[in-house]
């Protein structure tokens, strides 16, 4: 990574490509952002944690969000653990940061399932 981490979810790394720490729920109804945990982006997956399913899963959900080829995501770090890392190549930080935040409808705060204003997710 270049420079220390930047204390939230996104670092940037040497290439300028995102550095996204999650922290992954599967196997809930939907996939969706939902706020954050502690450092990471939390995170909301339908599919369940067999078979590197969830982690497919997770891969879509940020590509969707960021609105790039699910090829410009990777997994780099967490394979089988709830806290992963993605590498996002082709965005701007600032650019992911307003779109995740939008997802997550607050600020990524916490969720509030059943409010008007309880975030969105990719089905």
């Amino acid at each position: 990574m270049a420079g220390a981490p930047s204390g939230d979810y996104l670092d940037v790394d040497d290439d300028g490509n995102l550095v996204l720490r999650l922290w992954v729920l599967p196997g809930a109804g939907r996939s969706a952002v939902v706020g954050r945990h502690g450092d990471a982006l939390k995170v909301k997956v339908a599919a369940p944690p067999t078979q590197g399913r969830a982690n497919e899963a997770c891969v879509a959900l940020v590509a969707t969000s960021l609105g790039v080829a699910a090829s410009a995501v990777e997994l780099v770090g967490g394979a089988a653990s709830r806290a992963k890392r993605l590498l996002v190549r082709g965005v701007e930080p600032d650019d992911a940061r307003r779109l995740l935040a939008a997802l997550a409808d607050d600020g990524l705060g916490p969720a509030r399932p059943g409010n008007a204003g309880s975030p969105r997710g990719v089905r």
